[in-house]
C-alpha cells in the first residue's frame, strides 16, 4: 500500500473513531439532561441553558411544547459560523454533529428521575456533563455554543474568555432564578461549578507546564520537545551545588496534557535526569497551539 493510501486509511478510521466517540458524547449529554437536568429544574451554562430556558418559558407561560433541537440549532448558527470561519472545518463539522445528535436524543429519550435530591442532582449531573464535554474535545470537537466562542478568543485573539462566559451565565441564571425560582438557580450554579472543576481535570490540553530539567544531553531533550510538543526550549548554564559539575537547564513551557509523553520519553533519553514541572498560570508572547482542522 503506498503511503498516499495509507494515509486515506488512517484518517478514515481517525474521523470514524471521533464520529463515533462525538455520538456516544451527545447521547450522554441527552441522558444528563432528562434526566439530572430536568429533575432537579437545573439550567447549565452557554447555549445549552438557552435551549433549556426558551422550553420552560413556552411551556409554563404560553402553554406550547418546543422540541429542543431547532431551538438548539438555532441558538448556535452564530457560533457555528465562527468556527467555520475562523476555527476549522472539520471541527466544527464534528461539533455540528454532536448539537444536532444532541438534540435528536433530547427529544427522543424519555425522562427518568434518578434521584429527588437537588443536591445529588446538582453535583452527579455536573460531573457527567463534564464527562461529554472531555470527550467532545479530547477528539477535536465540541459541544456547541459558547465553546466555539471561548477557543476563538483564547486562540486567535488571546483572550481570556472566562469572565466574558461567567458574566453570561450569571444573566441566564438571574433569568432563571427570577422566572422559576431561586432554588433552582443556587442548584445549578452548583451544577456548573461542578462540571467547571471536573472539566479542569479531566481535560488539560488548555493548561501549560513549565519545565525545568537538569540533564547531561540536552540537545537531543531540546529536539525531544520539538518533535513531540511542537515547542522550542531554552538552554540555562547551571553548576551543582556539591560536586560543582557543569550542568545544563532546558526550560521550555508545553500543554500539560504533553507532559504525560514528554516525560517518560526525557526520562529514556536520560534516566539520571531531574525534572521539575510546575503548573503555569499566565503566560505572554507566543505559545504554539496546534491548530483545528
Amino acid at each position: 500500500m503506498s503511503e498516499k493510501k495509507k494515509k486515506i486509511v488512517f484518517t478514515l478510521k481517525k474521523d470514524l473513531i471521533r464520529l463515533i466517540v462525538v455520538l456516544l458524547a451527545a447521547f450522554l449529554m441527552a441522558m444528563n439532561i432528562q434526566t439530572f437536568i430536568n429533575a432537579g429544574g437545573l439550567y447549565p451554562g452557554g447555549a445549552q441553558g438557552l435551549t433549556i430556558i426558551i422550553i420552560r418559558v413556552a411551556s409554563k407561560f404560553f402553554g406550547v411544547t418546543i422540541p429542543y433541537t431547532p431551538v438548539s440549532l438555532i441558538l448556535n448558527a452564530i457560533p457555528i459560523y465562527i468556527g467555520f470561519r475562523f476555527i476549522g472545518k472539520k471541527f466544527t463539522c464534528f461539533s455540528m454533529i454532536m448539537v444536532f445528535a444532541n438534540g435528536v436524543f433530547v427529544d427522543f429519550l424519555p425522562s427518568l428521575e434518578v434521584t429527588h435530591d437537588p443536591l445529588l442532582i446538582a453535583v452527579f449531573g455536573g460531573i457527567v456533563n463534564a464527562v461529554a464535554i472531555t470527550m467532545c474535545l479530547d477528539v477535536d470537537a465540541t459541544s456547541g455554543g459558547t465553546d466555539f466562542i471561548s477557543i476563538f478568543l483564547s486562540q486567535r485573539k488571546g483572550i481570556d474568555a472566562f469572565p466574558i462566559i461567567l458574566a453570561g451565565n450569571v444573566i441566564l441564571l438571574t433569568i432563571a432564578g427570577l422566572l422559576f425560582g431561586w432554588d433552582k438557580a443556587l442548584y445549578s450554579m452548583i451544577f456548573q461549578y461542578v462540571s467547571t472543576q471536573a472539566l479542569h481535570v479531566l481535560y488539560r490540553t488548555y493548561q501549560q507546564r513549565t519545565l525545568f530539567i537538569i540533564t547531561d544531553v540536552p540537545d537531543e531533550v531540546c529536539h525531544t520537545i520539538y518533535e513531540l510538543c511542537g515547542h522550542g526550549a531554552t538552554l540555562i548554564d547551571g553548576e551543582g551545588s556539591y560536586g560543582h559539575c557543569d550542568k545544563k537547564i532546558v526550560y521550555s513551557i508545553v500543554s500539560a496534557a504533553d507532559t504525560r509523553k514528554l516525560i517518560p520519553a526525557i526520562k529514556e533519553l536520560d534516566p539520571k535526569a531531574f525534572v521539575n514541572s510546575i503548573r503555569t498560570e499566565e503566560i505572554m508572547g507566543n505559545f504554539y497551539m496546534r491548530p483545528r482542522d
